[in-house]
């Protein structure tokens, strides 16, 4: 028998979280929920993100990394997190209301002053790595800005077994599941913002990254059956441009692509549950951030219960 969420515990907790779990598993009313979300842009952690912005708008004065030695250069096991793009994914995944004064003012100044490091392109201008675009265009449709350059170069870049990989300038032919989820979100949230005018090619290319995705069942190899990467059943937050199991559930249940080729990993999510209702947080990436957002790894995620809850409430809804 599936253990209750603890609900209590999950809303005594940070606007950015507690207005998601009014709206996805408590069914608060429509009102409560916008009250709560408007908390965003005003207290707590998002509320800190918007405070420490640069007076141009960036932060950390750079698009991917910190500008002006501050913060160590990446590496395999490690790099900052405080630049402008992860700055403004957490933003996303804390659900700042798009339309509020500070987010389109926000979003404006970013247009406007945030370069890419590789080119100096503008930041809705995009880069040329599919799993950075991916997230600019997440980003972009969300917040309003235009990122239908960067869409067409994504649906250009796709490779023929239906998903994306960031080393494609340098000659990658095969997919990778870290970029290619980065790519789908961004689409989806791309058709999201686009209604009915976005192109019949986006949507198109969607599909052939999700078929990517479910023909390896989320986490194995297509060739033997094998589990791909074992850190991919660890489940981390924020998942910055890595892939996890639990990261593409969401996508799917965003999408509401229900396919009975999610059953295994929907199993994997759900075995992961302990006693008490929580899931852990696992396998944080290392860097250093503004905020700390959770107790650890191997302590209760309220983030990561709050993601695999709603899954596991979406999928267990079409029995």
């Amino acid at each position: 028998m599936t253990p209750p969420v603890p609900i209590d515990w999950l809303v005594d907790a940070d606007p950015a979280i507690r207005w998601q779990v009014m709206r996805d598993l408590a069914d608060a009313p429509d009102d409560a929920v916008a009250a709560e979300r408007a908390r965003v842009a005003t207290d707590g952690w998002g509320a800190q993100l918007l405070t420490a912005r640069d007076p141009d708008g960036q932060w950390m004065g750079g698009a991917f990394m910190p500008a002006d030695g501050r913060g160590d250069p990446p590496t395999r096991e490690s790099q900052p997190w405080t630049s402008t793009l992860p700055v403004l994914m957490e933003l996303y995944d804390f659900g700042l209301d798009p339309a509020t004064g500070v987010a389109r003012e926000m979003t404006e100044s970013v247009a406007a002053n945030c370069r890419w490091e590789y080119d100096g392109s503008l930041f809705f201008d995009g880069e040329v790595e599919a799993c950075i675009n991916g997230r600019a265009v997440t980003i972009g449709a969300y917040f309003g800005a235009d990122v239908s350059g960067i869409v067409a170069r994504l649906l250009d870049d796709q490779l023929d077994d239906g998903g994306w990989n960031c080393w494609t300038e340098h000659g990658a032919t095969v997919s990778s599941f870290n970029s290619t989820i980065c790519v789908l979100e961004g689409l989806l949230e791309y058709e999201h913002a686009m209604g009915g005018s976005a192109s019949p090619d986006v949507a198109a290319a969607r599909r052939r990254g999700e078929e990517y995705l479910l023909e390896r069942s989320l986490f194995r190899r297509k060739s033997t059956g094998e589990v791909a990467v074992e850190g991919w059943l660890q489940f981390s937050f924020p998942t910055r441009w890595h892939y996890d199991v639990l990261r593409a559930l969401e996508y799917f249940r965003n999408a509401d692509v229900r396919h009975p080729r999610l059953g295994e990993a929907v199993e994997l999510m759900r075995s992961k549950q302990r006693p008490d209702g929580t899931w852990l947080l696992e396998n944080t990436r290392p860097g250093a951030v503004h905020i700390v957002l959770e107790d650890g790894d191997g302590r209760p995620s309220r983030w990561n219960t709050l993601r695999a809850a709603r899954v596991l409430k979406w999928w267990d809804a079409q029995r």
